[in-house]
């Protein structure tokens, strides 16, 4: 045992920051399939198998939501607190969690993990890291407990207090860190409470300012005025609430779905999981604009995933840029080079992540349809949680490729690239030439 700990003492040391935060997530997802598997965590008429396990950690440390077996009939109180727990570790990041750890035994936090915060948070000084942290701690629990708070309205009708207690808390949790799970059962999700205007609105704005991002969350605290917000924050709030706007007025066009189911379905698909109605009845107009809403994904610093609002950002103002024959301007800033070619690299990574992860399941599951397969491959990798009904169903091969794709999708496909050719940039410039594009 000392000696397995003396080998991960070394790799920390000597390991890049994005190989310390692959690991890291790939050390909380086998240590929770493990705890999942325990006795105490299985209800005692069920079983569950190793890869199902695996899968469900998975799912839940990247903040998912997709499910091989139903969270609430297979597992106990316990299991489902260490879903919980999973789910929360997620959505913060492991590197908070670790600060936030190093904190409580009173330790200082060192160069090293403060490089870790940097890096995971895409934050471009070491200045406050720390204050940072505690601030997200705050962030996060004011807003679970008072989602919890509102749920519980909402599911004490239906449930005896403790277990309405028990679910408001996990459902909260769930909403918070934008992943779908749900401890209801039945693999219904919300389909019972698809009219229910509090519940509706409580998890929607959970969702909203769990995948909008701490930086802009305590951005617009202390600014409290729009003109007055960082660019970050202008670009993110302005992104957001256009895909909000847009996605409630397709669903709405292509399916037959009420206003707040429309609404609902367009905040849910970036990143969240959770669903009002039978995904499986949509049509391909519908489901394709759900594909497009979770690849898009929530915003940097937050718990979603997806390419980021803020990519998508800076990719059409680049667009604009192109066709106007002007620099790349927005909100009177312009966007450096270095971002634009960085957006870039982003989206055409994540989109290959994509293909792939698709065109293996259509080998290996061709029973299902493209469009299904699609569907399951993007919102693994925007660590969404929605589906058509498949996820159950697939081999293990499949939930393999899945797991793969909510990994890659949950640490970032650009951290995924870099894991074994991580270098300190060079001093060296290279003389330009140019080339022909189109």
């Amino acid at each position: 045992m000392k000696l397995i700990l003396r080998k991960v003492n070394q790799y920390v040391k000597h390991s890049s920051p994005p190989r310390l935060i692959a690991f890291g997530f790939a050390s909380v997802i086998l240590v929770g399939a493990i705890l999942l598997m325990l006795p105490v965590s299985v209800r005692d008429d069920q079983t569950v198998s190793f890869i199902d396990a695996l899968f469900t950690s998975t799912s839940a440390v990247c903040v998912t939501g997709l499910i091989a077996i139903d969270t609430a009939e297979h597992f106990t109180v316990f299991g489902r607190t260490v879903v919980a727990l999973l789910i929360q570790i997620g959505g913060l990041g492991v590197t908070c969690v670790g600060v936030t750890i190093i904190l409580a035994a009173g330790k200082r936090v060192g160069f090293k993990v403060r490089k870790l915060i940097k890096e995971s948070w895409n934050i471009g000084g070491y200045g406050g890291l720390v204050k940072l942290v505690k601030y997200v701690l705050k962030i996060t629990l004011l807003f679970e407990l008072v989602g919890a708070i509102l749920s519980f309205i909402v599911f004490v009708q239906d449930y005896p207090p403790l277990d309405a207690l028990g679910i408001s808390l996990f459902h909260s949790v769930a909403a918070f860190n934008n992943s779908g799970f749900d401890i209801l059962g039945g693999l219904t999700n919300l389909i019972p409470y698809q009219n229910d205007i509090l519940l509706n609105l409580v998890t929607s704005g959970l969702i909203i300012f769990g995948g909008i991002g701490f930086l802009v969350i305590i951005d617009v605290k202390n600014k409290k005025s729009f003109k007055k917000l960082t660019f970050h924050s202008k670009a993110v709030i302005s992104v957001s609430i256009a895909l909000i706007v847009i996605g409630t007025l397709l669903i709405k066009l292509t399916e037959n779905v009420t206003w707040l189911g429309a609404f609902f379905q367009s905040v849910s698909a970036r990143t969240a999981g959770f669903s009002t109605y039978n995904l499986g009845n949509f049509t391909n107009a519908g489901l394709f604009v759900l594909v497009i809403l979770m690849f898009i994904g929530a915003s940097p610093g937050s718990t979603g995933g997806g390419i980021k609002t803020s990519t998508l950002f800076v990719i059409g103002n680049v667009m604009k840029s192109i066709m106007t024959h002007q620099h790349c301007v927005s909100f009177k800033r312009r966007i450096s080079e270095g971002i634009i070619m960085q957006a870039f690299v982003v989206a055409i990574l994540s989109l290959c992540v994509v293909i792939i992860s698709t065109f293996l399941l259509c080998i290996v599951e061709p029973r299902f349809t493209f469009m299904q397969l699609l569907f399951e491959s993007t919102s693994a990798f925007g660590t969404v949680g929605l589906s058509t009904g498949i996820t159950s169903h697939l081999s293990v091969l499949g939930k393999i490729i899945i797991i793969l794709t909510m990994y890659i999708g949950r640490i970032g496909a650009m951290t995924i690239v870099t894991l074994g050719v991580y270098k300190e940039p060079k001093t060296a410039v290279y003389s330009a030439e140019d080339i022909m594009i189109g």
